[in-house]
């Protein structure tokens, strides 16, 4: 796995959504650029199989985020194996693509919750720790319907939404403290949450003709920015959301 030269050793990364997809994908990489990675997901299975490929770069943390009121107790165990982290990426997400006429009270909660709160309590409970170094790197990850209405995704579009705005309001609270904040917006990747869309190759095929560049994206193509994000490359950005959607958004 391509690092492009970009070194995090000496660095503690916490990474939600670990145990699949973008979020798995990232763990891995922080790993291979020499970071000691805390993967967080509530599969264990899924987690021990990612650790034992990483020679013990990848401490797996099983744990069900969707309980805001432990996310306390799930920073405290992530700083167990390796010291508290300094980078944060939250891949962990859900999507319920349930009709506007058909949201549910519980659909809508589980939505928020795991897309908007958990990143920022969990954030909220690691920036001690950061602060008190002087450097951090929070890593949201936002989406095409953090600025784009799609048929199914009021809910997810409201997270999202949600998503850019607190990644804003992060940068604005914590950057003077060395903890810079922003925000990865994919376009279309094939993972679990995207297989409904992949499944359909004519829908598939019209969503990558949106795009400036004529494709859908590759898990590799989210590995710069990430990196990027993620190091001292990045110490004079804070607040933004890099959309690496192949120019979906710029159409």
């Amino acid at each position: 796995m391509a690092t492009h030269g970009i070194d995090l050793s000496g660095h503690v990364a916490c990474v939600t959504g670990a145990s699949s997809g973008l979020g798995r994908r990232s763990a891995e990489l922080l790993a291979a650029a020499g970071a000691q990675v805390v993967a967080i997901a509530r599969r264990a299975a899924a987690l021990d199989d990612l650790a034992a490929g990483a020679d013990g770069a990848i401490a797996p943390l099983p744990f069900d985020l969707t309980d805001r009121d432990r996310l306390s107790d799930c920073a405290a165990a992530a700083a167990k194996p390796f010291g508290a982290p300094d980078i944060v990426v939250h891949a962990a997400g859900v999507n319920t693509r349930e009709p506007a006429d058909e949201i549910t009270p519980e659909g809508w909660d589980t939505t928020l919750t795991l897309n908007l709160s958990v990143p920022f309590f969990l954030s909220q409970a690691l920036v001690p720790a950061m602060r008190a170094r002087g450097w951090g790197r929070i890593v949201n990850f936002a989406s095409l319907q953090s600025y784009r209405a799609f048929p199914g995704g009021l809910a997810y579009g409201a997270s999202k939404g949600g998503v850019a705005q607190m990644t804003r309001a992060m940068a604005q609270a914590w950057s003077r403290d060395g903890i810079n904040a922003n925000a990865i917006g994919p376009g279309f990747f094939r993972t679990e949450l995207t297989e409904a869309v992949f499944a359909d190759p004519n829908r598939a095929a019209r969503n990558a003709a949106q795009t400036c560049i004529g494709r859908n994206g590759e898990p590799a193509d989210l590995d710069g920015p990430l990196l990027f994000l993620c190091s001292d490359l990045s110490a004079y950005v804070t607040g933004q959301i890099l959309m690496v959607d192949g120019g979906f958004t710029a159409t």
